[in-house]
Formats: C-alpha cells, structure tokens, sequence
C-alpha cells in the first residue's frame, strides 16, 4: 500500500522570486529517494530551486528509514532502539522538511530500511523486492502526476547504500514503463563535489577520505547537467536540520550554514534518459521540456 501524505502546504515564510518558469504546460518534477532525509541531503538544493519558480514536486520515499538513529541516538541493533518507533518520528521530520523544501506532494512506498551490509538484513529489507515490483508501483505514480523530470541516484555509482542503488534501479524502470517523463536524471558526486566537501570538513576539523581517482574520472565523464543553487541554499540546510535524530552521523550535518553552503550549493547531474534533443552541457533540468 502506498502511504499517501498528499499536498503538503508551502511554508508562510519563503520568498516567491519574481522571476517564474515560463513554459505553456505546469511543470513537475518526481523525486525518487530511498529513505527520509535523502531528499535534503541529496537534491534538495535542486527541489528547493524548482519549487520557487513554481513547479510541482513530488517525492518518492522507498523505505520507512526504520534503521536510521533513534531520537535518543541508540543505533540500530542495540539498546534503546526500536525501529518501528525511529520510522514513526522520521516520518514527522520528514513532513517538516517538506515544508522547508517546498515539496508539494509526497508518496512513501512504506518498503522496510536494509541498512547496511555490515548489519543484520531484515527479512522484508527493500533490497529484497525485486525491481519489477516495485518499479510497477512507481511507474503508476509517474502516470498519475506526469513529471517532465524524473531524478534519482546514480545507480552505476558503487559507492553510495544499497537501498540507495535499488531506489534508482527502480526509478529508471519505472521511467521506461511509464513512458511519460520526458528527462531521467541521476545525482553524481564527482571530483569538484568531493573537493570541495574535503576543502570545507578540514576547515572545520574532520577529515574525510577522497574516492580513488578511477571512479570520480567515470563520474566526471557522465556528468551532463550542473544547477547552481545557492540561492535556496539555506533552506536545504533548514530541511537537513529538519531531520536532527539523523545528524550526528551526518557528514553534511556537522558543518557550520557557510561551509554547508560552500559544500553543497551546487548541484551535478547525469542525464540519463531524454526524449527532448535539449543541448550538453545544460543548467536547467527542464531545458527542451514542452
């Protein structure tokens, strides 16, 4: 079943420019995401953008988040830790980033967490379900709201969760069975993100090891689409603040509002699928959408 949370209310206090996306149809964007709180670490500067020049966003949440910190920070598998209490209070935190974000509708697919390979996998982990099963359900989402842009993870990339990797194996199945979306797009993390987020953590303290060079040189390759999206910035910031049971094994999380916004003010992307022509390198996710 799909557990629908429906329109979710913009907050009272965000800016509307005065600049809006002049195209003859409304325009809409799909977020496919894995568990609560991807959907700020990950593009929020991206639906954060297209929400204030007016755009439809929906988001997608597979999983529940059940092996995310509790509130009192106990991790999972250990004292203190009841996973169907920590998706209870994600679910709040993730309807207040929502709010921040400007996301205008949300769908969670209500999939158990897998964690991670070092953990004991539930039984109904999400990475169990196979593709095609749950690609059907997101399929009939892209059907009902009829995005021009669908946006994901990267799913060649190995160096992100595994339910992270299944939400964009889905997602890009769901794109094809559909046939609606004009654009498929995947995050990418490659050598000026991870510079910069080394740059910024050892200003502040922490160190953070670079992946190897071959894997950032393939990113880089791929890399198609780059938004600059510093000027909602401090709202991804706000949203990712929105889920604090979760910062304390938050990288993004630890850094000050400047060095936050620095790190990750702008945003890459692969395009992935496009039936639009539009021209490469490209700043705008819905360039060539009719």
């Amino acid at each position: 079943m799909i557990v629908r949370l429906g329109h979710v209310p913009p907050p009272s206090d965000v800016h509307q420019p005065s600049t809006v996306l002049d195209r003859t149809m409304p325009l809409t964007l799909l977020a496919v995401h894995a568990h609560p709180d991807d959907e700020s670490t990950s593009t929020g500067g991206i639906l954060a953008h297209y929400a204030s020049l007016g755009a439809r966003i929906v988001l997608v949440t597979c999983t529940n988040g059940e092996l995310g910190d509790a509130p009192s920070g106990a991790k999972p598998f250990t004292p203190g830790h009841d996973p169907q209490a920590v998706a209870r209070h994600r679910l709040g935190e993730l309807q207040a980033a929502c709010r921040v974000l400007g996301i205008t509708d949300v769908e969670r697919l209500g999939y158990h967490d897998s964690g991670i390979p070092a953990w004991e996998k539930p039984a109904d982990a999400f990475i169990d379900v196979p593709v095609s099963v749950v690609a059907d359900r997101v399929a009939a989402l892209i059907e009902h709201y009829e995005p021009q842009v669908v946006v994901t993870y990267d799913y060649e990339n190995p160096l992100q969760h595994r339910d992270h990797v299944h939400a964009a194996q889905v997602a890009a199945a769901a794109f094809d069975q559909a046939g609606v979306a004009q654009k498929l797009y995947l995050k990418a993390h490659g050598t000026t993100y991870w510079d910069r987020l080394i740059a910024v953590a050892a200003s502040v303290g922490i160190h953070r090891d670079k992946p190897s060079g071959a894997v950032l040189d393939e990113v880089d390759r791929r890399i198609t689409t780059t938004i600059d999206a510093r000027h909602v910035v401090e709202r991804k910031y706000a949203a990712l603040h929105s889920h604090a049971s979760q910062l304390a094994s938050s990288l993004a999380g630890k850094l000050p509002p400047a060095e936050f916004a620095v790190a990750f003010g702008v945003e890459d992307y692969v395009r992935a699928r496009d039936t639009t022509g539009a021209p490469l390198p490209e700043t705008d996710l819905f360039a060539g959408c009719a």
